[in-house]
């Protein structure tokens, strides 16, 4: 009884914050624009500030995983392909196909993942968690505007859409965050105790900022019908998604149960709410990014805590070929 109202504890506040936002968003009549300097605070600032501490005192060997980093990454693009191959099922339409497969791809790695996984399984955690962040972006964010190029969404010629992916990679605050922190591990650099005490204030704020922003945006989310391949995408996002990181780091080497759970777990969170701010930009499949995001989302709510609580019970091997 005591390890139930123990995970409850660990679990409520998250979705309880989540929930708060999302009433507010319903029952608060503020405009949508008002969402905008709170999202520049957390993308910009707290954050890249949170990114840059979860970094800048692990060794430098944890950053450098190239195996786990090939196993997480090539998951991720196998549920891209998949859901891919589910929106264009339903649409036949290679733009529309390319936004299903971000939705059944990319995981709420930036506003979700950390907090509640470094809660669930401790500082051990930062390390995964950072590498599946940098490098499933850098997929993600070289695949969508390639294909949209392909498609003649993107209206730009290759180079030209090359060279905006790499500046946008480059200059996206998480990655210079990342960039920051791997330097100061590498150097054994020390924070001035002033700006270190502001880095630890804005880092705190990151996860109680970023749940509330979750659940105000998910209820201003207008949900007129759920598009047909929706279920499907969600169920490659919330169980065949974390399956494949599963399998593949099982097959790939032993990275013991901190790493592989963080990857799992981090494979199994709801739709990214980038996904509507990706359709927006290219006004393509808008109305099928809010209904993935927040039947993803209220989906989560049960699929997460059951994965949560099957790993605190120590129920699932993290090594499915010892």
């Amino acid at each position: 009884m005591s390890d139930l109202i123990g995970f409850f504890n660990l679990l409520a506040p998250f979705f309880g914050l989540i929930g708060l936002g999302f009433f507010c968003g319903k029952t608060v009549k503020q405009p949508e624009a008002g969402l905008a300097w709170m999202q520049f605070f957390l993308i910009y600032v707290a954050l890249p500030c949170l990114f840059f501490r979860l970094i800048a005192d692990k060794p430098l060997d944890q950053l450098t995983n190239w195996p786990f980093v090939a196993a997480t990454t090539l998951s991720t693009f196998c549920a891209f392909a998949l859901s891919f191959s589910a929106g264009w099922r339903h649409t036949r339409e290679l733009p529309q196909s390319v936004m299903q497969g971000v939705a059944g791809a990319y995981s709420n790695v930036g506003y979700m993942g950390p907090p509640l996984i470094l809660a669930a399984l401790g500082e051990g955690a930062s390390a995964p968690v950072v590498l599946i962040f940098v490098f499933d972006n850098l997929l993600l964010f070289s695949l969508v505007p390639l294909l949209m190029s392909i498609a003649g969404v993107e209206k730009l010629t290759l180079g030209a859409t090359v060279r905006k992916i790499i500046w946008r990679v480059a200059t996206h605050p998480f990655n210079v965050a990342t960039a920051l922190g791997v330097s100061a591990s590498y150097l054994h650099l020390q924070l001035p105790q002033a700006l270190n005490q502001m880095v630890t204030w804005l880092s705190g704020a990151a996860a109680p900022c970023a749940l509330f922003i979750l659940g105000v945006t998910v209820a201003l989310r207008p949900l007129m019908r759920i598009p047909g391949e929706v279920p499907a995408l969600v169920f490659i996002k919330l169980i065949l998604h974390p399956l494949f990181v599963w399998v593949l780091l099982s097959a790939i080497g032993d990275f013991g149960p901190i790493w592989t759970y963080a990857a799992i777990t981090m494979a199994a969170l709801p739709p990214a709410l980038n996904i509507f701010v990706i359709s927006t930009q290219y006004s393509v499949g808008v109305e099928r990014a809010s209904a993935c995001v927040l039947i993803g989302t209220l989906a989560s709510m049960v699929t997460l805590t059951a994965l949560l609580f099957v790993l605190n019970s120590g129920a699932l091997p993290y090594d499915l070929f010892p």
